[in-house]
C-alpha cells in the first residue's frame, strides 16, 4: 500500500474546520472540498452507511452494469478520481469489476480512509492526493476510470473528462455514477431540510429529550451543511452531462438514471439519522431503512423508469470510451 500526495492539498488533513475557514471557502470551492471532505472523512461511511459487504457491492455492480453493461469483466487497471473513502472501487473490486486499483482525491482524508479500506479488505492501492482537472498519471494509461458523485463537486467537468480521456488507454472506459439531476437534487434539498427542521424542533419536546443532540454538535453539523452548499457545484441534465463528455473527445457515450421514489424515500431517512444520536437508531432502523430503499428502488428501476421521463429521477449515470 502507497499514498503519495500531488498537488496543492494539504499534507494533512484537517478534520474541523473553522467559522473562518468556512466563510474563505465560500469564494474557493477547491479549498471548500478540501475542508469538507477532510472534515467528513472519519465519519462518512456511517453517515452513509458504506460498507463492503454484499449489500454494497450489488449495489455498485449494479450501478455500473446498469449503464456500461458487464462486457469487459475484470477491467485490469482502474483509476478512481474523487474517490472519498473507495466505496464504488472497493466493491466493485469485490464484485469481479476489475482488478488492479488506483485512488485519487482532492482531501487527504479521504484518500487515507480509501487505502485503510482496502488495506482491511487485504488489498494493495497506490492513493494520491489530486485535482480531478489535473490528473497525475501518464497518458494512456488505464484500462478503467470510475468515479461516484464527484462530478457535482468539480468546477470544470469538461477538463476533468478530457483528464479521464487522456489517461485512459485507447478503448478504455469511464464510468460516473451517482450525480445529480437537476430535478432529483432539488427535491432531495427541501425533503432534506423538511426533515432537519421537524426533526430538531420535536427532539426539544421534554419527551423526547434524549433523542436531542448537543447544541455544540447541531452547530458543527451547520457548519458542514453550509460548506456542503460550496462543494456541491453541479446538478445536471442527462443530455447536458453527454454533450461536455462529447466536446471532451469521448465516444459511445451513454447516460441512464434511477432513483425516483428511492431518493424521496432516502434522502429524508438519512438527514433523520444525521439529525438524532446514533445510538438510538439499531438493527431494527437500519433494516426498515435498507429494505424501504430497496423496495422502492426495485419499483422504480422495473416500472417508473418505463414511464416516467428520464430527467426527474435523482441519478444520472455515464460512460463512454476513449477513440481507439
Amino acid at each position: 500500500m502507497t499514498i503519495s500526495r500531488t498537488g496543492s492539498a494539504s499534507a494533512l488533513a484537517n478534520p474541523h474546520a473553522s467559522a473562518e475557514q468556512v466563510q474563505a471557502a465560500w469564494q474557493d470551492p477547491k479549498l471548500a472540498n478540501v475542508l469538507y471532505h477532510d472534515w467528513e472523512a472519519g465519519s462518512y461511511d456511517a453517515k452513509w452507511s458504506i460498507s463492503f459487504d454484499q449489500r454494497c457491492i450489488d449495489y455498485a455492480r449494479d450501478r455500473f452494469s446498469h449503464v456500461a453493461g458487464i462486457e469487459g469483466w475484470p477491467y485490469g487497471k482502474a483509476l478512481e478520481v474523487g474517490c472519498g473513502t473507495g466505496f464504488f472501487l472497493l466493491n466493485l473490486k469485490l464484485a469481479g469489476v476489475l482488478d488492479q486499483g488506483h485512488v485519487t482525491d482532492l482531501s487527504p482524508g479521504m484518500v487515507e480512509v480509501a487505502l485503510r479500506n482496502g488495506a482491511g479488505l487485504g488489498f494493495e492501492l497506490e492513493g494520491r492526493v489530486a485535482d480531478a482537472e489535473s490528473v497525475p498519471y501518464p497518458d494512456n494509461n488505464f484500462d478503467l476510470v470510475i468515479g461516484h458523485a464527484v462530478l457535482h463537486h468539480i468546477p470544470d467537468v469538461e477538463q476533468a473528462f478530457r483528464e479521464v480521456l487522456r489517461v485512459l488507454k485507447p478503448g478504455g472506459r469511464f464510468v460516473f455514477a451517482g450525480e445529480p439531476t437537476r430535478y432529483g437534487d432539488f427535491v432531495a434539498r427541501r425533503l432534506s431540510r423538511l426533515t432537519w427542521w421537524a426533526t430538531t424542533h420535536a427532539t426539544r419536546w421534554s419527551r423526547l429529550g434524549g433523542w436531542s443532540r448537543t447544541q455544540s454538535d447541531l452547530d458543527e453539523s451547520s457548519r458542514a451543511a453550509a460548506l456542503e452548499a460550496v462543494v456541491d457545484l453541479h446538478t445536471f441534465h442527462p443530455a447536458e452531462l453527454r454533450r461536455l463528455a462529447h466536446r471532451a473527445g469521448s465516444v459511445d457515450v451513454q447516460t441512464r438514471t434511477d432513483e425516483l421514489t428511492a431518493a424521496w424515500f432516502g434522502w429524508p431517512v438519512r438527514t433523520f439519522e444525521a439529525a438524532v444520536p446514533r445510538d438510538k437508531l439499531g438493527f431494527g432502523w437500519a433494516n426498515f431503512a435498507f429494505r424501504g430503499w430497496q423496495g422502492l428502488h426495485t419499483l422504480d428501476s422495473n416500472l417508473l423508469s418505463r414511464i416516467v421521463p428520464a430527467g426527474l429521477f435523482y441519478n444520472v449515470e455515464i460512460t463512454g470510451t476513449k477513440p481507439v
